[in-house]
């Protein structure tokens, strides 16, 4: 006799970090049909050629990898699911993701002709190491084979690392009073990413607990070995990307920081030297303004703040599930 369906009851709650999560990412629900980037186009006509290639090849590159976590990433993960509640979570997650991919097309169709989205499409569905950090997360998240903690690992360097050699242009224009309602958009990105790197994170210290120290020790090899091949190619894809205008080493700095904190959500110890000090300072005061809200009505905005890079504990995540989104 087939077992019985069960019924998700949010009564009963076997994880209070499930409901704690759902709960954040429903407070701090966007759209970005709220965000006038419109607003942008007179900064947009003031770019040159080269910073204008650097915006709209960057964010060809983060609409891949977000495709990548709505299309496979949440559907690995859900394999392997400790409780209901986590599925739902989970969904909430990959619907968000989709949000984020959408977003770019957004930011394309009000700056871009329809030529040069053609050729931001054509360009991103075929460049070499962009196409590596999707393939390489993808390969573990398409192998029904692999050790699910592996999956979760890819998860966390995709959401908390590899983006953020995207989410710096913006971030960079933000500091300098150009393209805001472009940098709003990833900053409520940014938002939602920081929640699913702490999420996941934490289900993956969970796992990882249960592991015999042999395991352990293995898993956390593996992670520092996979993290490197990844940065390597992301050394590869920022200097291809930011050459041109020469802000590669600052992008770098950002990256190996944001490299740590995956790190971190992991409940591992940071690898590289950078701190926040290190990163360009525009980019951190982009990241850690206060929230901003376009209108009455959408009374969406970010509150993204990054900080340093320490173990997490029990109490830390309590806190972190209760902080209001909108500070």
């Amino acid at each position: 006799m087939s077992n019985n369906y069960k019924a998700i009851n949010w009564n009963k709650i076997d994880d209070a970090i499930d409901k704690a999560t759902w709960e954040k990412l429903t407070e701090q629900f966007w759209l970005d049909t709220r965000i006038p980037v419109s607003n942008d186009l007179k900064d947009w006509h003031q770019l040159d050629d080269d910073h204008k290639y650097l915006v709209g090849h960057v964010f060809g590159g983060l609409t891949l990898l977000d495709t990548v976590q709505s299309q496979d990433g949440m559907a690995s993960l859900r394999r392997h699911v400790r409780t209901q509640h986590e599925t739902a979570v989970l969904n909430n997650i990959q619907f968000m993701e989709s949000v984020h991919a959408k977003s770019y097309s957004t930011i394309f169709s009000t700056l871009n002709t329809p030529d040069e989205i053609d050729e931001i499409f054509q360009w991103s569905d075929s460049e070499e190491f962009l196409q590596n950090k999707a393939k390489w997360i993808s390969d573990i998240y398409n192998d029904t084979a692999e050790d699910p903690l592996k999956q979760k690992v890819a998860n966390v360097f995709l959401e908390t690392c590899l983006f953020y050699s995207g989410f710096y242009t913006p971030l960079y224009y933000l500091g300098h009073n150009q393209l805001p309602n472009t940098a709003e958009i990833i900053k409520l990105i940014l938002r939602d990413e920081s929640v699913h790197g702490t999420y996941i994170g934490y289900k993956f210290q969970l796992g990882l607990k249960e592991r015999g120290e042999n395991e352990q020790q293995q898993m956390k090899d593996w992670l520092y070995d996979f993290l490197m091949k990844l940065y390597e190619n992301e050394e590869k894809y920022t200097h291809l990307l930011y050459d041109p205008v020469g802000w590669t080493e600052d992008v770098l700095t950002f990256v190996r920081y944001n490299a740590n904190k995956a790190l971190m959500n992991l409940g591992q110890d940071p690898l590289f030297p950078d701190t926040a000090e290190d990163v360009e300072p525009t980019v951190i005061n982009g990241i850690s303004t206060t929230t901003s809200n376009h209108d009455f009505f959408s009374q969406v905005g970010n509150g993204y703040r990054l900080g340093e890079v320490e173990a997490m504990t029990n109490e830390d995540y309590e806190k972190w599930a209760n902080d209001d989104p909108e500070k």
